[in-house]
């Protein structure tokens, strides 16, 4: 089994998540040991929240769980692909299918390219 290279990036390594079907990067995350091995144990994606600094399985509150299908690691062994299925069709947490949803046009103004899937009001009760 490869190892990460957790020394780097004080123990957080970037998770870049792209939906398996069609190639769309729908979020970057970051993992530490814990999520990592959660994320393999389960295969679900786990991540490490830097705001709430705690363990996060990606669509426990939610519902939109990340399975795993497909995981690549970089050269430097201190990146990962999560290769995932969406379930549910969001994976941002304000309700889009991306987190990539704002474009930055030749103007400089920002346009909303993604597609809302929930409202997160009623999704996290907030």
């Amino acid at each position: 089994m490869v190892q990460l290279d957790f020394s780097k990036g004080n123990g957080l390594l970037p998770a870049v998540v792209q939906e398996h079907e069609t190639g769309k990067v729908l979020m970057v995350a970051y993992i530490n040991e814990a999520s990592w091995k959660k994320t393999l144990e389960t295969g679900e994606a786990h991540y490490w929240s830097r705001s709430r600094q705690e363990l996060w399985h990606k669509g426990g509150t939610s519902g939109h769980v990340q399975k795993i299908k497909a995981i690549f690691i970089d050269c430097d062994n201190d990146t990962v692909l999560f290769q995932v299925e969406q379930v549910g069709g969001a994976a941002c947490h304000t309700g889009y299918d991306t987190c990539f949803h704002k474009k930055i046009e030749e103007d400089g103004q920002v346009s909303i390219v993604g597609n809302k899937i929930f409202d997160p009001e009623k999704v996290y009760k907030k």
